[in-house]
């Protein structure tokens, strides 16, 4: 039996109004917003189901449409320590248009009063500038979709400043609503839509800054997919699986857009606030920051994916004293308490856990350099403004990231830099080359007092001894609180 409408209760049948038009059909959407959705509508709050634009050539609809536009959403993972397994129909699609074959039945989503939202995940190459002709069947961007879009809408209200949007991107780049207005209002002025048109665009429309944070693989090994489909007494094509942790704040401080937003108040993972940077630094920091300094260290020591690290109970302490006795204090200040900071470590090391996904260490050593700048030399600068010592757990990190790109790494644009510097240097030459270069990292790290050093003696270790027996002895030496 395939999974369709007749398979579900009449409450989760219930025909509701389409509220939402979602650019996008990938999974990141499918297992987040889509799910928060989903789980107001089954509460009775937002009552309102999403127009699914597919953007793309590749692949059909024809599942969406076999299945009555219902998938199984399967929440697997760790949770304050305690496994969870969670199986849910989300019927939170209306339907699935394709912009290039059904661009005008898109734009006719316009005239309809009910439509509020629009939420997008196309990329982060998606919110682009681009010589666009908003007047395409259909526009080859998504902001000259989206601006076509809002273009019919604010012709068919006739510039009602009541009949605006509220626009939420979650694409993965910091300020991603403030860059897509922007964009916006370019490409208004470029295709001449009129004085008009772009003080409504900028008046009547909300357009939101937003983070995502789950971690959505998506399909199911085949094994894994079969036993739930036997499991569920069902077929389901569409199935996904997704972590239980969750995140999308989104940036706004104004009560009409709270109104409409009103799937946020069935579940704390959803937060509007006015700022949320604090929810960025957290992500970027304790999380990928974590995973930066410590992706050298595991694949050296033939640790293969994030989960096997931490069976591993050495390397299990020194990631969790990496993360609470050395991020977490450089990072707290009046804007992150140390209370909410070591809370949000404790769902990393939950997620770190995680038995259900294999997230693999050298996936995350891709752009390593560029990595290392964004997520580590911040936070290592403000531990020293703080404490004016060595962190050493950092230092053991920056040791095993030299080590790892001795021998080049293909998917890090300096890759031949550092294999010429391993060629010549020995290696307490090369640590204070490398820190020293100010082009590479932004500033000399050679004026972190005991740094140079501290990375020196743990690269010595690393050749002499191995990265297995470093971590141990790392390990027994360190107190995790």
């Amino acid at each position: 039996m395939q999974l369709n409408k007749q398979l579900l209760n009449g409450e989760e049948r219930r025909v509701l109004p389409e509220k939402v038009l979602q650019f996008g059909t990938g999974v990141l959407l499918r297992g987040l917003p889509d799910y928060f959705i989903d789980k107001a509508n089954k509460a009775g709050i937002f009552n309102g189901r999403i127009v699914m634009i597919k953007s793309t050539d590749k692949g059909n609809t024809d599942a969406y449409q076999q299945q009555d536009n219902l998938y199984t959403h399967c929440i697997q993972g760790i949770m304050q320590g305690r496994r969870v397994e969670e199986y849910i129909v989300n019927a939170s699609i209306s339907r699935v248009l394709s912009a290039a074959a059904e661009w005008e039945g898109i734009l006719a989503c316009a005239a309809s009063p009910d439509m509020e939202i629009v939420i997008s995940n196309t990329t982060e190459v998606g919110i682009t500038l681009s010589d666009d002709d908003v007047h395409a069947a259909p526009p080859a961007s998504f902001p000259g979709k989206l601006l076509a879009f809002l273009l019919r809408r604010y012709q068919h209200f006739k510039g009602d400043p009541d009949k605006g949007m509220i626009i939420i991107p979650t694409e993965l780049i910091p300020d991603n609503g403030t860059k897509l207005k922007n964009i916006l209002l370019e490409l208004a002025r470029r295709n001449q839509l009129g004085e008009l048109f772009m003080q409504w665009l900028t008046a009547a429309n909300h357009i939101c800054n937003s983070l995502v944070d789950r971690i959505v693989p998506g399909a199911l090994p085949a094994a894994a997919h079969a036993a739930v489909e036997q499991q569920l007494g069902y077929e389901d094509k569409l199935m996904i699986m997704s972590e239980p942790y969750a995140l999308w704040a989104i940036e706004t401080d104004n009560e009409t857009v709270r109104k409409k937003l009103a799937f946020y108040q069935t579940d704390g993972s959803v937060v509007l606030a006015p700022d949320i940077n604090v929810f960025r630094e957290l992500k970027l920091r304790l999380l990928n920051g974590t995973h930066t300094l410590s992706c050298g260290l595991a694949a050296l020591a033939g640790f293969d994916t994030v989960k096997d690290a931490m069976e591993d109970a050495a390397m299990e302490s020194c990631i969790s004293a990496l993360m609470k006795h050395e991020i977490v204090p450089a990072i707290t200040d009046v804007a992150i308490r140390e209370d909410a900071a070591l809370r949000f470590a404790g769902s990393v090391l939950d997620r770190f856990r995680n038995p259900y996904i294999e997230h693999r260490w050298l996936s995350i050593t891709m752009q390593y350099t560029s990595k290392m700048k964004m997520r580590v030399i911040p936070v290592l600068q403000r531990h020293y403004q703080r404490y004016e010592e060595v962190p050493a757990l950092m230092a053991l990190g920056f040791a095993a990231y030299l080590l790892f790109m001795r021998d080049g790494n293909a998917t890090d644009d300096h890759a031949g830099y550092f294999k010429e510097k391993w060629q010549r240097l020995e290696p307490a030459v090369l640590v204070q080359t490398v820190l020293k270069d100010a082009a590479l990292w932004g500033t000399d790290l050679t004026v972190l007092t005991g740094f140079a050093h501290a990375v020196t003696v743990m690269l010595g270790a690393l050749l002499n001894e191995g990265a297995v027996s470093l971590i141990r002895r790392v390990s027994e030496e360190t107190t995790i609180a």
